[in-house]
């Protein structure tokens, strides 16, 4: 970066997008709905570089940022400073775009590993929710669903994830619970034999209810096992063993809701396979230091992103640096004002550009308007 350079501007609005579709329910909460609320924060550097990200501030936050310099706030060997995790993505992209590198370059460098030449990580459809609850024939539903998974191989995808735990609030109990095995049937039958397929219940379920699902698809050789019920070790040391002893060979994954420090006990212990803490709750700079931990222990990333889509491409530099990688959780929309498409879904993984910071690109015009109508903006 610059040396010393210092942060002059702080802008701050929200964009709107949509969805392909409407995203329908999980097993706790309503319908998600078309409508994506994107809060972007664009910093701009003395020298005349600009970087923004997804992220939130304050105005008493933004006056004490106000003049400082990007490297009392961002070093190159420790990341975003703690204080400023609320907006850490729009100073990681500022650093890129002053040393004109890609953020994935930098995180590889931060966690001691080779820049790729190229990256491709791969991805899942994430948009597989509860679109059915409207439909009393499992029929009819399993036909909705399966044309939702013929949209996601349309643009590109190759696995997908799929909710489950219809019995746990929006159906009755059997009957919810019967549609869902028949939907994980059909999908499996929808797209290969051999492509990721995983479910993810939101707690929906609980450990017997788990084994019995699991049993209805053993054929459908599921990939993961997602949040099946809330955190408990002897519940998943149970599942565990039930899983060896009936020869499944099942990931559980868990973390999206709770960033509780016991799922690292857990995942050392070889009770969970797959971290999942929120890029954004957890941190992205966070996110850097757990998975050198979880990288030791052979556990296995797929950071949590749904809800903004701007997971989608901050999750893509994550895998840079991470070497058990596994999945970008992928949430499909189009946001007024922000430009994604050097980024590319192919065959199932990302074509991830190397351009620098994130590689998105700001309408001025649009996010000027976006800042006079709903934003905010300090200037040195």
């Amino acid at each position: 970066m610059t040396a010393s350079s210092r942060i002059i501007g702080i802008e701050s609005a929200v964009l709107t997008g949509q969805r392909p579709r409407s995203a329908g329910s999980n097993a706790r909460l309503g319908a998600h709905g078309s409508t994506i609320r994107l809060p972007i924060v664009r910093l701009t550097s003395d020298d005349g570089v600009v970087g923004f990200g997804l992220g939130h501030i304050q105005r008493d936050q933004a006056t004490q940022l106000l003049g400082s310099t990007v490297e009392s706030v961002f070093t190159s060997g420790f990341g975003v400073h703690p204080l400023w995790t609320s907006i850490e993505c729009a100073l990681w992209d500022l650093v890129g775009q002053q040393t004109q590198q890609p953020v994935y370059a930098m995180a590889a460098q931060y966690s001691g590993h080779a820049v790729p030449s190229t990256l491709r990580p791969p991805c899942y459809d994430t948009s597989l929710y509860f679109d059915d609850l409207d439909l009393e024939s499992d029929t009819a539903a399993v036909e909705r669903l399966v044309g939702e998974v013929r949209d996601g191989l349309e643009r590109g995808h190759t696995a997908f994830k799929l909710k489950v735990g219809r019995g746990a609030r929006h159906m009755p109990l059997a009957a919810g619970t019967a549609r869902d095995i028949a939907i994980i049937r059909a999908v499996r039958a929808a797209i290969s034999p051999n492509a990721p397929l995983m479910i993810d219940a939101n707690n929906g379920y609980n450990l017997n209810l788990t084994k019995h699902v699991l049993q209805e698809t053993a054929s459908c050789t599921l990939y993961w096992l997602e949040e099946a019920f809330h955190e408990d070790r002897e519940l998943y040391t149970d599942l565990k063993q039930w899983l060896a002893a009936n020869g499944y060979p099942i990931l559980i994954a868990d973390g999206e809701g709770e960033a509780s420090s016991h799922l690292l006990d857990w995942a050392r212990d070889g009770l969970v396979d797959v971290i999942q803490y929120d890029i954004f709750g957890y941190g992205f700079t966070q996110w850097l230091q757990t998975a050198r931990k979880l990288d030791s222990w052979g556990v296995r990333s797929a950071p949590h992103s749904y809800g903004n889509c701007y997971g989608n491409y901050a999750a893509c530099h994550l895998a840079g640096a991470i070497r058990q990688f596994t999945f970008v959780e992928w949430d499909e929309a189009q946001i007024a004002g922000l430009d994604a498409s050097a980024y590319q879904i192919q065959e199932g993984h990302v074509h991830v550009p190397n351009l620098p910071g994130f590689g998105l690109r700001l309408d001025a015009n649009i996010f000027a308007g976006s800042v006079e109508e709903n934003g905010s903006a300090l200037w040195l």
